[in-house]
């Protein structure tokens, strides 16, 4: 028998004007790190950062679920509405938990949506970061696919959006792993990856933005896997460009999920990632 070093609870904040209790994981001591999970999943991505002795040794690891995420719920009166994150809701509720957790300037590592994310702090908001770990991160990327097959009578809305990022996993991903990724996506609530993926694809407010990024005061890191064809090696390169003194890491067995699919593979670029931050 084990006992994983993760500990787990709640904080209520105000975002985007409503009360939101966030349910939140951390492990270690140190620089505040603070994780953000992929669209249509939660902080279950985390795990093998947050059981790590070594990288907990010198580095608070934080990772939270958004509302409608993992066990984080819906905001009240959320029967009513139509669940479609904006850039907007998104960073207030980043600062938020920020604000809500006492965080002193972390590092903020986002993978996917959440590395969108971390790019639009880094415009909007730098000085409530000490750096950013853009992760599978990218300007813009325009869907190549159906959102609205996700709210069909006919269809399982969770094991749709599996099967649509079961694509996007590298084949060097060990099978265990693959299959636990997946189980999250197919946990999902109904139309939270829909509306996740409404942001992730029609928000193009960050194109022609990029430059206002003061790297000299907060750096940023991409990382990219080889493998994520949603957002390619060459899309992440393109998007660091604009980032005048960003720096850019390809894993070369990896695909869109890093920290979940391929934890081994993922966990050296991470560690040089967190090298490279103040």
């Amino acid at each position: 028998m084990s006992i994983e070093q993760i500990t787990g609870r709640y904080v209520t904040v105000e975002a985007a004007g409503r009360r939101q209790r966030i349910y939140f994981e951390e492990a270690g001591q140190g620089r505040p790190v603070l994780c953000l999970h992929t669209a249509g999943s939660d902080t279950r991505q985390w795990r093998h950062i947050l059981n790590d002795p070594e990288i907990t040794r010198g580095n608070r690891i934080i990772a939270f679920d958004m509302p409608w995420h993992g066990k984080s719920l819906p905001p009240e009166g959320f029967m009513t509405e139509e669940y479609l994150l904006t850039t907007e809701a998104y960073m207030e509720t980043v600062l938020a938990v920020v604000r809500g957790l006492g965080l002193d300037r972390p590092v903020l590592a986002g993978v996917s949506m959440g590395g969108r994310i971390a790019l639009q702090l880094a415009v909007h908001h730098p000085d409530a970061f000490s750096g950013f770990l853009a992760i599978e991160a990218s300007d813009f990327q325009p869907a190549w696919y159906d959102i609205d097959w996700f709210q069909r009578p006919d269809a399982h809305g969770g094991e749709m959006g599996a099967a649509l990022v079961s694509t996007n996993i590298s084949p060097h991903a060990p099978e265990a792993e693959r299959a636990n990724t997946l189980w999250m996506f197919m946990q999902s609530g109904p139309g939270v990856f829909r509306g996740d993926l409404s942001f992730y694809t029609r928000d193009d407010s960050l194109v022609g933005q990029l430059h206002r990024i003061d790297t000299a005061r907060t750096p940023v890191h991409f990382i990219v896997g080889a493998y994520d064809f949603t957002c390619t090696p060459e899309d992440a390169r393109r998007t660091a460009d604009q980032v005048a003194g960003a720096t850019l890491a390809v894993m070369d067995e990896v695909g869109h999920f890093p920290m979940s699919e391929h934890p081994e593979a993922f966990r050296p670029f991470f560690v040089e990632g967190l090298d490279r931050m103040p």
